[in-house]
């Protein structure tokens, strides 16, 4: 969640939100900022490879800036039936631009998000190089049978 820019928008529009970070002081202060705007943010701070999401509870999941491949199946299974994750992230691509990520694990190669979320209903996609080298997805869940 970092310092909760995107969580607060998602308050702000009256979702019951929730976020998590490793960090906690950005945690912290991002449900400070939210209650000052008379807002709620229910912050978590927690690795995730540690105590994991909790499962089929979310209607959605937004995933900014980051990129951490061992949580893909979390993030999949936190979100329920009929629910959509959104995910931005850097690809290798944003190398040329000299700024930004280095690490390959901290990169997405081409096409590997939306492969990620193959067995989703792709509501959105796209790779674009320039201002900044991103994939994003916008997918749901499939309803159970």
């Amino acid at each position: 969640m970092g310092r909760g820019r995107h969580a607060l928008l998602l308050a702000r529009q009256g979702f019951h939100t929730f976020g998590v970070d490793i960090n906690r002081d950005a945690v912290h202060e991002a449900m400070e900022t939210a209650a000052r705007a008379g807002l709620t943010v229910h912050g978590w701070c927690a690795d995730l490879t540690i105590a994991p999401l909790p499962v089929g509870v979310f209607d959605l999941v937004l995933v900014t800036r980051y990129l951490q491949r061992d949580l893909f199946d979390a993030i999949k299974a936190s979100i329920r039936p009929g629910g959509c994750v959104i995910y931005e992230t850097f690809t290798a691509a944003q190398l040329a631009h000299g700024v930004g990520p280095k690490s390959p694990d901290h990169l997405l190669q081409p096409g590997e998000l939306r492969s990620t979320f193959a067995d989703w209903e792709e509501v959105f996609y796209e790779e674009v190089d320039a201002p900044e080298a991103v994939a994003r997805f916008v997918g749901r869940r499939a309803f159970s049978a």
